[in-house]
């Protein structure tokens, strides 16, 4: 790599490492052995317990390694300790997993032990057991959110993170307004706009809202309709943006908001064709197109001119069959469906 000193190992060093190495090897073989030994043998001891937690910090990876955890805990472990030493228990399990997130952010088996912990917290003090629900339960979600969203801090385009918040905001026992997602969502778009995640998940948080009555339908659908052109304009070559369009405008039952994106899209295509290298710009333009006018001859045939958009529909999927072929098949499939008119 550039910038990176090479070192320049003598023969003798290069013994000497292969030596450690194959050394590191040979205690990680012997520990999985020992681990799965244990398993096999059914034990649920602490030794066995222990064995897990020094497995699992070498390799966070190792899901049945997990699922043996799990096992001790819930029948070795668990019966024998109070509420409070199954809460102790708990807590330590999410601050392994933490530390095992930092290196494997993405390695689903912890994501899945976080909330195999989250789903074991006993009731304790201050439980809605006693008419409060501010207490342990309360305290794990609000640390699970914080951790999710320091996740997304580290990379804001982490679909388990993403995940990981919306089972934490859909479980935590005092509800966080559905508003403050908008603004959280918000944030993550303005960073980026190419962040699908954070598009996907102001798509599941909207819909809460407007039937909550929280917001009105018509006038935040415009508000989105105005951030997603925006975003469109920036980066017409981004699919998350595309995406995020076509699940505002769905299945093309009001005419007048399909036949004005479809303007709005036309527009931008003739912007984009003027500019001296267009490059694969044109792609998602011409594609939404041809989405939202097979709309408009399945939905709305009576009062359009179907043969016209028929005929637009096929010079569009033969332009793109020209700008992005690797997807030719795909295009020349739509174009022998279209009487179905049914989008793909």
């Amino acid at each position: 790599m550039h910038g990176v000193k090479r070192v320049v190992y003598t023969p003798e060093a290069l013994e000497a490492k292969k030596k450690r190495e194959q050394a590191r090897l040979q205690e990680y073989l012997a520990l999985s052995e020992a681990v799965m030994s244990k398993k096999r043998a059914r034990e649920i001891t602490k030794e066995a317990f222990d064995l897990t937690t020094k497995m699992l910090e070498i390799n966070p990876e190792f899901y049945s390694v997990w699922n043996y955890r799990r096992d001790i805990m819930t029948k070795g472990l668990f019966p024998q300790t109070t509420k409070e030493g199954i809460n102790d228990l708990l807590s330590t399990d999410l601050a392994l997993t933490t530390a095992a997130l930092r290196a494997h952010p993405k390695v689903y088996w912890i994501w899945n032990h976080r909330r195999w912990c989250l789903a074991n917290v006993p009731d304790g003090p201050g439980t809605a057991e006693e008419g409060d629900v501010n207490g342990w339960r309360q305290d794990y979600w609000n640390k699970e959110l914080y951790i999710a969203e320091r996740m997304l801090e580290a990379d804001a385009r982490n679909f388990h993170a993403w995940n990981y918040r919306r089972y934490v905001l859909a479980n935590m026992p005092v509800p966080r307004p559905a508003i403050n997602e908008i603004d959280y969502t918000m944030q993550k778009i303005k960073s980026n706009f190419s962040n699908f995640s954070a598009w996907h998940h102001r798509s599941k948080v909207l819909p809460t809202l407007w039937q909550s009555g929280a917001l009105d339908p018509k006038a935040s659908r415009e508000t989105e309709f105005d951030l997603v052109r925006n975003a469109m304009y920036t980066d017409p070559n981004d699919q998350s943006v595309w995406m995020y369009h076509r699940w505002l405008v769905g299945p093309g039952d009001d005419r007048e908001v399909l036949e004005r994106e479809i303007s709005a899209v036309q527009e931008l295509l003739e912007a984009i064709q003027d500019e001296p290298d267009e490059g694969s710009n044109v792609k998602w333009c011409m594609d939404s197109l041809v989405h939202y006018k097979r709309l408009l001859l399945r939905k709305h045939s009576i009062a359009v001119d179907t043969d016209e958009l028929r005929n637009e529909c096929l010079q569009l999927l033969e332009d793109l069959q020209q700008k992005d072929p690797a997807r030719r098949q795909r295009y020349r499939d739509i174009g022998a469906h279209l009487d179905g008119a049914v989008p793909c």
